[in-house]
This record gives C-alpha cells, structure tokens and sequence, in this order.
C-alpha cells in the first residue's frame, strides 16, 4: 500500500471518532452539577435574568437541539465566549496553547534524552548492576506522583538554592533567559515521567533487537560491539519508540493539569481548572475537544511515521 492510500484509510476512521468525542464532551455539560445559566448570571441572579440567559444560549432547548446547534459552531471555529475573560474561547485557547506546546516540547526533550541512553543501557547491561539501576530508575519515574517531584524541586532549588523561580512563567519574546528558567523545573517533573516510559520500551524493543539472527550474524563476523548496538540494533529498536513518543507527547498537551497548576503556569491545564472552578462550560468543551483532537491528529502522525520507517507495515497492507 503506498503512503497516500493509508493515509487515507487513517483519515477515514479519524472523523468518526472525533464525531464521538464531540457528543462525549458536549454530554460532559450535562453531568455537571449545578445550572449554567445561574453561573453566568453571577451578581444579577433572579429569575427573569437566569431565563433570558436560558434562552440566549439555548439552554431550554433539547439535548440534540444544543448539540447540532454546538457542533455547527465547532466546526467553523466558534466554541463559545469565556463571560469571566470577555473573549472568545478560541482566541482564550489561541493564548494558552503556545504555552502549554513549549512546556510539553521542553518535557519531551528532556524525555528523550533521558529515556533512550537509560533504556539502551538497560539492554545492554541486562544482568549487571548498572542494567539493574537503569531499571530502577525507570520504575522510580513512572511510579513518583508529579505533584509531589514539582514540590520537592521548588523546595530543593527555589527556597533553599535560590537557583530557579519557584513559579510563573514569562514568554519567551519579553525575557528569554526568564522564560527557560521558568520551565526547567515543569520540564523535568513531565519530562522524568515520560522518560520512565521510554525507557522501559526502549529496553524492551532492544533487548527484541539483540537476540535476531542478523545481530547475531554480526556479531559472528567480529563486528565491534559499539557498532553493533548503535548500528544495526538501535536503528529498528526506535521504531516502536518514535511512535510512543509521539502518543506521549500528545498525552503531554493534555495531561499537564497539575504541574501547571503547582508552578502557575498560565497552560491549558491551568486554563481549564479555572473554567471549572468558574462553571465556565463553554471553555472547558472548547479545551477538551481541542486537546482531543490534538491527540487524536498526533495518533495519525505516530501512525504515518510507523509505516513509513517500517518495511514490514508497508508490505502487511498491500
């Protein structure tokens, strides 16, 4: 099957599924407690001004009435407006996706970083000390909550070094130098939980890797070890790691609530905290189908990089 023909069938399946989120996230509104239309109506709240708010937003229609009338909206780029910002949730999102992208890009480098070497050592080292270390490690990262990595580190190098501000956050086009220092500590907290992952895939693909006849076929003709692993072993083992990292990274966007919200960083996981703090429902389902579909779209791009780095997959679906 050539590229374009699997991308096809991919897209195929994708809107569906982003029709499916769409009736979840707009069904989410509906279990929430409390009447939005007494939310929004804040200091004016009596009954004439809760009815016309009912009205104005269609709250007194049908389910299915308030879900076609949502989606048409959606689809044009109209999620609604944020009464407590007085702007429009796409323009509220347009603001805080770019951060939320540097903090989850700054995560991911540190990931990778971390992930491959610790994973590549793990197998090469399977039955040693060090290999055993590698494994600890990548358990010990997966397993420590975020919140508590997040306090620990403002303790360590903001109150007691002085090293790092222990939160905010500064774009990069007002103070670069800022800007970095204040997404260290975020980066490493996200980025020490992702490189657990990798680490153990990493080891798991190589340790795959290791024990196939053609590593072993060279290994018989005296190839040096060094040029073995990083050759002809770490080439095919990334495969199945490249795809992660891009389903990671996607997890990243939105999945960063509550390192956000420890060192305040003004994210989409800040973002949609408050718009549920606040009952501010059309920015909670403007964020949530965004990060969706962002996911979802991030899930085709893994795909795609999968076929075209793995023979295999290309022949499978001819």
């Amino acid at each position: 099957m050539t590229l374009g023909g699997f991308m096809l069938r991919r897209l195929a399946s994708i809107i569906p599924t982003l029709i499916f989120v769409s009736i979840i996230v707009f069904s989410l509104q509906q279990l929430i407690p409390g009447d939005p239309a007494i939310a929004m109506a804040g200091d004016e709240l009596n009954d004439e001004a809760v009815q016309e708010i009912r009205v104005k937003y269609g709250f007194d229609q049908p389910f299915y009435v308030q879900y076609f009338k949502w989606i048409g909206n959606v689809v044009v780029g109209d999620f609604g407006a944020s009464y407590r910002n007085k702007m429009e949730v796409l323009d509220l999102i347009l603001t805080k996706l770019p951060v939320t992208l540097q903090l989850a890009v700054f995560s991911m480098i540190v990931a990778l970083i971390i992930g491959i070497p610790t994973g590549i050592i793990a197998a090469t080292h399977k039955d040693s000390f060090i290999g055993t270390a590698a494994n600890l490690f990548a358990l010990t990262g997966v397993s420590i909550p975020h919140f508590w990595l997040g306090i620990m580190l403002i303790l360590l190098f903001s109150v007691n070094l002085g090293l790092l501000p222990s939160s905010g956050y500064v774009p990069p086009w007002e103070d670069l130098r800022q800007n970095l220092l204040s997404l260290i500590m975020p980066s490493i907290v996200l980025g020490t939980g992702v490189a657990g992952v990798i680490t153990r895939h990493t080891r798991g693909a190589m340790l795959q890797v290791l024990s196939s006849d053609y590593v072993r076929t060279a290994r018989a003709k005296g190839v040096a070890e060094r040029i073995v692993v990083s050759k002809h072993a770490l080439r095919n083992a990334l495969i199945p790691v490249i795809t992660l990292s891009t389903i990671e990274f996607g997890q990243l966007l939105s999945g960063a609530i509550l390192t956000e919200q420890i060192f305040s960083i003004p994210g989409f996981g800040k973002l949609i905290v408050d718009a549920v703090f606040f009952r501010e429902y059309a920015v909670v389902q403007g964020v949530v189908m965004v990060t969706a579909t962002l996911f979802i779209l991030l899930n085709f791009v893994a795909d795609i990089l999968y076929f075209v780095v793995n023979p295999r997959m290309r022949s499978a679906n001819g």
